[in-house]
């Protein structure tokens, strides 16, 4: 029987700082103690050497005269160990081994320790082994967790307030997607997996909340890229008394301030690109979308358009479908340097306030890499605009759009109880941590990203 617990420990970077003072050979005083994988073996002589990998780094195990239960250790098995700071002959930061015990046998075989795990199919779908195997991946993964960690820490310190809102929703909304359909067997009811938390925030800023924010999970069914994976991490918050240019203040602010504390700077290296992540640029959509020569608001006129440079509009059904995609394939690609590019057509944004420009919403998205990171408004505070919009949404998908806002009435009535002048903003997290980790697909900073069935 192997133990069932190991108390009292200390991590490999803690051993390997008090080794790092002793002169070579040396032997220090206090006593620490281990837990970790073994990962490489080495013998001289009399003396076994093994490395001990733990979340907090690698360190060289030192095991003179070894005993029966070190000479029967395998690649991979996790050992306890006590002992001594040392510093080797060689100059290696060390731990001489007094004692040693098995704290779980391996039964599978590990990969190529030296090499390690690099078949890209393999690493995503037994992430636990990548995990185990590349350092450079669980670097990774703490990094995504020091990301959240400040962003949270920077909405803390300005006031907001973290909430839960539903994930199962009776109607969905929030955004342009398909949802996940699920049914409730009790309340023999159809739910669906929300795509957006957008409408329960805003319904607490009525009530009172004033500056909100959630980082969880959104669904949307749709097809999996770079960039785009059905279950994703967005962090939403609302502010009370505020419009889109203190959302656009406020994003550069966390954004940088998240960058800095993962980082310990705001430039990074992202898809061949340097940029900094404390500079951002603001381009009007219309102006955007002119200097690509594609902004008209007559809808055969750009899908024309479209196709005399090989685009493909089967699929677009609305002006607005057309504008989007004239978007993605001539505008965002270019947006290399962090960017903010606001006032969107009415169309395309169910949720922002109008502007003093007939047609013109106040929304704004940002860019870094080429890559959306995120979406944000001024809100529509007034309930009969509200529903208006909503019957706007409704044309559209009667016109085809499938990912059309269907509507809520609940949160029209909500509305209707008066929400302060509010800006919203939506962050996608695995986005962000593509761009600080240096990653060009977002499968490398979700721990399980999804896959198809293995043929």
């Amino acid at each position: 029987m192997t133990p069932k617990r190991f108390p009292n420990r200390n991590t490999a970077f803690e051993a390997l700082l008090a080794a790092e003072p002793l002169a070579p050979d040396e032997r220090g005083e206090h006593t620490l103690r281990l837990a970790g994988r073994i990962m490489a073996r080495r013998g001289h002589g009399g003396i076994v050497f093994l490395d001990l990998v733990d979340r907090s780094g690698r360190i060289q195990l030192v095991v003179e005269d070894p005993p029966p239960e070190v000479r029967g250790l395998d690649l991979g098995d996790v050992v306890g160990v006590e002992g001594h700071p040392l510093k080797s002959r060689r100059g290696e930061p060390s731990l001489a081994v007094d004692h040693l015990e098995v704290l779980a046998k391996i039964r599978s075989p590990l990969p190529d320790t030296f090499h390690g795990l690099t078949d890209v199919e393999q690493r995503h779908r037994r992430r636990y082994l990548d995990l185990l195997m590349n350092e450079e991946t669980r670097a990774d993964f703490l990094l995504r967790t020091r990301m959240v960690t400040a962003i949270r820490r920077a909405l803390d310190e300005d006031g907001f307030v973290e909430v839960e809102t539903p994930i199962l929703q009776p109607t969905y909304g929030g955004a342009f997607a398909r949802p996940f359909v699920t049914h409730h067997n009790e309340l023999d009811q159809t739910l669906y997996l929300r795509i957006a938390s957008e409408l329960y925030l805003k319904r607490l800023i009525v009530g009172g909340l004033e500056r909100v924010y959630e980082i969880g999970k959104d669904f949307r069914n749709e097809g999996v890229s770079y960039k785009h994976n059905p279950e994703f991490t967005m962090l939403e918050w609302y502010e009370g008394y505020a419009d889109y240019f203190d959302t656009m203040e406020r994003m550069e602010s966390v954004v940088a301030r998240a960058a800095d504390a993962t980082l310990g700077t705001t430039r990074v290296q992202f898809r061949g690109y340097e940029f900094d992540l404390a500079r951002w640029q603001r381009v009007r959509l219309a102006d955007a979308l002119d200097s690509e020569g594609l902004w008209t608001r007559d809808e055969a006129e750009l899908r024309a358009r479209l196709r005399e440079r090989g685009v493909e509009t089967t699929h677009d059904r609305t002006w607005a479908q057309l504008v989007d995609h004239s978007l993605s394939h001539f505008v965002e690609p270019a947006l290399i340097e962090p960017t903010i590019l606001y006032d969107y057509p009415v169309e395309l944004s169910p949720f922002a306030r109008m502007s003093d420009e007939p047609g013109i919403v106040e929304r704004f998205e940002y860019y870094a890499g080429g890559m959306e990171l995120g979406n944000a408004f001024t809100e529509i505070n007034d309930s009969d605009e509200q529903a208006e919009r909503f019957e706007l949404q409704a044309a559209e998908g009667a016109g085809g759009n499938v990912e059309a806002e269907p509507g809520d009435l609940d949160y029209v009535q909500a509305l209707s109880y008066a929400m302060p002048p509010t800006g919203g903003l939506g962050l996608g997290i695995d986005r962000l941590a593509m761009v600080l980790a240096g990653k060009d697909s977002i499968r490398d900073v979700i721990l399980f990203p999804a896959l198809r069935e293995p043929q």
